[in-house]
């Protein structure tokens, strides 16, 4: 009797991050015509305007800053980064991903090779097109950039991942950059260590060019 009047109370579960009017389980729409004029250019096709938002992530910067993502139902994400704070006012680049290839990878061997020199190079070619690498470091060498991304699902779960990361772009039409992401993540799953090479492009969006349904 006694344990069912001092009952425990549910743990709340944490506050899943929202920006832009952007949030798990939400909506929103890209500017179809922009989109239009757009696509011809880049290496993705036929890529979704309606977008449904199935999971958040977020992943701290070391220089203070805040990425968050917002995966859709497109095999894809929106990317918004932050500096300085983790509202609207804050907002300091907006990008469309898509995913393009994931490769497992099965022995510490390959995973420190591709830390080591695959993750970051000057150039990654991809099906014939170069792309250039954007984040340098002094000296000859740059390592790709470390985050800790934490993901929210709709069904509760919530999972940590090890990412690293190198950005590359390449010039398209109207003086605008495809960019290309290429990270090495690290899942712990039990006993093992889940890992793969997750390459991904993607391209500027305007806020404006954002719609949020409801």
């Amino acid at each position: 009797m006694f344990g069912k009047l001092f009952k425990k109370a549910k743990p709340a579960a944490p506050k899943t991050p929202e920006v832009m009017g952007l949030y798990l389980g939400g909506s929103f729409e890209l500017d179809n015509l922009k989109m239009s004029l757009l696509e011809p250019s880049l290496t993705i096709e036929k890529a979704a305007r309606s977008h449904l938002i199935q999971a958040v992530g977020e992943a701290p910067l070391d220089t203070g800053g805040t990425i968050l993502r917002f995966y859709t139902d497109d095999d894809g994400f929106l990317q918004v980064i932050l500096d300085g704070g983790m509202s609207e006012n804050h907002v300091t680049d907006v990008k469309l991903w898509h995913f393009y290839d994931t490769q497992t990878i099965g022995s510490d061997a390959q995973w420190n090779t591709c830390l080591s020199s695959i993750i970051s190079q000057p150039t990654y070619d991809l099906d014939g097109t170069t792309f250039t690498r954007v984040w340098g470091a002094i000296g000859d060498e740059s390592p790709p950039v470390a985050v800790t991304e934490t993901t929210y699902e709709e069904d509760d779960d919530i999972s940590k991942t090890d990412q690293f990361m190198m950005l590359y772009e390449r010039p398209i039409d109207n003086e605008r950059v495809e960019t290309l992401l290429v990270v090495g993540e690290e899942k712990q799953v039990g006993n093992n260590l889940d890992r793969c090479l997750v390459i991904s492009t993607g391209v500027d969006i305007q806020p404006a060019d954002i719609t949020i349904n409801g």
